[in-house]
């Protein structure tokens, strides 16, 4: 089974993760008014390991690794 890491200081909440993998990500807005990312699920199983590894890939920032 694979692992989302996230890399907080580079991640800027720009969205790709989510719109590829909503069932994995998710964007929320923070007190400060900026939109922060939460993964919803960490551990990822293989029947869902390549949407998920698009999903990580397609981050402009490079804050997303699939690991495991």
């Amino acid at each position: 089974m694979a692992t989302i890491r996230v890399d907080r200081d580079r991640c800027e909440g720009l969205g790709m993760c989510e719109a590829m993998a909503s069932d994995y990500f998710e964007l929320t807005e923070s007190a400060d008014g900026d939109d922060e990312m939460t993964v919803l699920r960490e551990e990822v199983p293989d029947a869902d390991r390549g949407h998920v590894h698009a999903a990580t890939q397609a981050c402009p920032v490079l804050a997303l690794t699939l690991t495991g």
